[in-house]
């Protein structure tokens, strides 16, 4: 049964008496510890390895291109999976191998030719982080809502997770660089154990059902219809959505891909890698107790100008670092990550499901938002991966800017605002507004 405030929206205090809540709380939590161990310590495990600049760049292009194939494949199978399993447990199975990947197959190709091995690495990387992504995210924003609980509030354990890896992290590199990659095995095997622990209940999965369209327990989730897919595409919302993501998600994960190593020189004093993890822990750590407040935040402001709010962060963070590069400045400018992350994650799953067709929002989400940002990153990731090379970090840093200020008026004058809207499950009782554009699904 759903808890929700007297205004309709789930109690975050009674939703942590709830077993199902910690259940998808620790999914989050070993993915995302996964998620942060690569993604803190592979630019600098990489240049370790010496793999230049230009061929880490390629790593990160392969592994978005990667996804770009794999998104629009997963989101139909999520779609018509609903709250089966099998695709996140073949994330999870691709994640426990990080550790023998990295050490025994990785390491040596990269004396062999880098440039193979960004593509080899790219790859394997995709399965696990840049496409595997998705898939953990629409099905925990499906259970969420079927449960009746806010996914901002259980999304924060990634957070939470992301802080731990962070911080653990450093003493594992200091130890011993080559253990990260196993740390990210033992995290994928705890995972997968509570991935089959977690289950929707009947009456939820029920719930869950009618909310994505009616599908009946037996199909488990939607049949998706060329005339669905249609509508979405041409839904002006839809596209302001994905221009937004192309350059702003993914000049997020673009601009931290490199951060680490340009960081690390203007650091005067110790070791640069552990206080870069320290830092990044603070600001994750930061981040999770933002998250609590998101949704709140985002459900009076709308989702629309959430949105804004992170692509204004991202810009003061970018410019920031191209100016002002003092060792302790930098670090002010990646604590703002704190306030940006939480508003992106939780307008984006509440744009989706107000905006668009509950029934294929795992759809919608792969497309509108992993895809797109995929596209974006296998687009800035070599462009800026050369920048770097060629005008050095602070210039390519201006060019960065001026590309999220350009996609953001754009996005703008595209996307209306979602605050009269109410995605199914939302709050206790809430019937759907009418979706501008939206095409019924084939059930």
């Amino acid at each position: 049964m759903s808890t929700t405030t007297p205004t309709g929206r789930p109690n975050v205090l009674e939703s942590l008496k709830r077993g199902v809540f910690w259940n998808y709380g620790g999914l989050f939590f070993f993915y995302f510890a996964i998620w942060q161990l690569a993604f803190t310590f592979l630019p600098l495990w990489l240049a370790r390895e010496g793999m230049g600049t230009g061929a880490i760049g390629v790593v990160s292009t392969v592994s978005a291109i990667t996804a770009l194939l794999l998104q629009p494949v997963y989101g139909y199978l999520q779609d018509r999976l609903g709250f089966k399993k099998y695709l996140f447990a073949f994330v999870v199975l691709c994640a426990a191998f990080m550790g023998p990947f990295f050490v025994l197959v990785f390491q040596p190709l990269i004396g062999v030719n880098e440039y193979l091995a960004a593509v080899v690495g790219g790859i394997f990387l995709s399965l696990c982080l840049n496409s595997g992504v998705g898939v953990v995210e629409a099905f925990s924003e499906r259970a969420s809502r079927a449960n009746g609980y806010e996914y901002g509030h259980a999304r924060l354990f990634g957070s939470l997770a992301g802080g731990t890896a962070a911080l653990v992290g450093g003493f594992i590199w200091a130890a011993n660089p080559d253990s990260i990659w196993w740390a990210g095995s033992v995290s994928a095997i705890v995972l997968g154990t509570l991935l089959f622990l977690a289950r929707v209940p009947h009456e939820a999965e029920r719930a869950g059902a009618e909310a994505a369209g009616g599908a009946t327990e037996e199909q488990g989730g939607t049949r998706i219809t060329k005339a669905t897919i249609v509508g979405l595409l041409r839904d002006r919302n839809f596209l302001g959505f994905v221009i937004l993501m192309f350059g702003t998600a993914a000049l997020y994960d673009v601009f931290d891909q490199q951060f680490p190593n340009y960081f690390a020189t203007f650091v005067t004093s110790g070791d640069a890698e552990v206080l870069f993890s320290r830092v990044v822990a603070v600001q994750i750590f930061a981040e999770a107790a933002f998250m609590v407040a998101a949704p709140f935040i985002v459900n009076k402001i709308g989702a629309r100008k959430g949105l804004m709010v992170f692509a204004a962060v991202l810009l003061v963070r970018v410019l920031g670092s191209a100016f002002f590069t003092h060792e302790w400045l930098l670090i002010a400018w990646r604590l703002l990550a704190a306030i940006e992350m939480p508003f992106l994650l939780v307008s984006v799953m509440k744009y989706i499901t107000r905006m668009f067709d509950v029934r294929i929002s795992a759809t919608a989400y792969m497309l509108g938002f992993n895809f797109a940002k995929q596209i974006g990153i296998a687009i800035f990731a070599s462009v800026f991966g050369l920048a770097y090379e060629g005008i050095g970090f602070s210039a390519a840093y201006v060019v960065m800017a001026g590309v999220i200020v350009v996609v953001t008026v754009i996005a703008r004058l595209l996307m209306a605002d979602d605050r009269t809207r109410v995605a199914p499950g939302e709050g206790a009782g809430d019937a759907p507004a009418p979706r501008t554009g939206q095409v019924a699904a084939g059930v």
